[in-house]
């Protein structure tokens, strides 16, 4: 059900409005002003807190992607130094094969030659020089035999070490590099997220301060239109203070009131020889209205009394109250 000041609003387009009802009106549209800009302050706080927040994130995604670039420069190194010591070690198995089928085939030699047996070696000299020389010789060509399969076997040993170790640490940069991609994906949905919070905030700030702007306006021009609207002559009829028993009837019609307001609840029609146009009253059993229409069937002490239905008009139907004029 509309209340008084949305009629008086409607009045006011007309110009009828009294100067009360139009301080009533202004005094509604700066207070709802003033709701809106302590609004206005609460975004203001919020805004600056989603922008604090917002810079915190975005310093910890700069520094999770540095991060993640570290990561990924030492997994590449990794992996060059990996893919180097397989090589090696690769040259190295090799080496070891050849040593060992070299030796391998040493031996055969030996066996072939019959200069593997020391024994035989001296028995078979013709002389104690040549024989300590064979056998110096054949010393010789086991340590140095030996030596080679040792230093291969070594590095081969010490290339499985590094290979291993470089496979260990490039599946630990590779979780470290999952973990760390996860923390920025995180991070940067979370930027996203407050952005766009910050970005309504902002919005909802643009939008209560255009209103805020409009409510102070209309504010203005209602209290400028109340400085202008004279007090209507009484002449003959009653006045603000009395009270008068009138016979009042429901109506309910659509369009606009003789004053050329809308009709609405609250619009009365009346005589204006007897209630004066802007007369605010106070009618038992219906509430406030004020005095907006007039009517051929309205004459004396009668009004008319507007309802939103025709059932609530006919309910009202024809009564003898006395009203309160304002």
């Amino acid at each position: 059900m509309p209340t008084w000041p949305v009629v008086a609003a409607c009045l006011l387009l007309s110009g009828l409005v009294p100067a009360k009802v139009a301080a009533d009106s202004s005094a509604s549209l700066r207070s709802h002003a003033s709701q809106l800009q302590r609004q206005n302050e609460s975004l203001a706080a919020n805004s600056h807190s989603a922008l604090l927040e917002l810079y915190a994130l975005d310093s910890q995604l700069a520094r999770e992607r540095a991060h993640i670039v570290a990561l990924q420069i030492e997994t590449a190194q990794v992996r060059a130094a990996r893919a180097a010591a397989e090589q090696r070690l690769a040259i190295a198995r090799r080496s070891l094969k050849a040593a060992e089928r070299t030796l391998e085939l040493r031996v055969q030699q030996l066996y072939e030659q019959g200069d593997n047996d020391p024994l035989a070696v001296v028995l078979g000299a013709s002389s104690v020089s040549e024989a300590f020389n064979r056998l110096d010789t054949l010393g010789r060509i086991s340590d140095v035999d030996r030596l080679v399969l040792a230093e291969t076997r070594q590095a081969r040993q010490s290339y499985q070490r590094q290979t291993q170790q470089l496979a260990s640490r490039q599946r630990s940069l590779a979780s470290l590099l999952d973990d760390a991609s996860r923390t920025a994906s995180g991070l940067d949905q979370a930027r996203s997220s407050r952005a766009s919070y910050l970005a309504s905030l902002v919005a909802k700030r643009r939008l209560n301060t255009s209103a805020i702007s409009s409510l102070e306006s209309q504010a203005q021009t209602i209290e400028a239109r109340a400085r202008v609207v004279a007090p209507l002559p009484v002449g003959g009829s009653v006045g603000p203070g009395s009270t008068i028993t009138v016979s009042a009837t429901g109506y309910s019609l659509r369009g606009r009131t003789a004053t050329g307001a809308p009709v609405g609840w609250g619009v009365v029609a009346v005589d204006p020889s007897v209630i004066p146009l802007g007369t605010r009253m106070t009618i038992p059993g219906y509430g406030e209205g004020i005095a907006a229409d007039t009517g051929s069937a309205v004459v004396g002490a009668t009004i008319d009394l507007w309802f939103p239905t025709l059932s609530q008009a006919r309910d009202w139907g024809r009564r003898t109250v006395t009203i309160s004029l304002h």
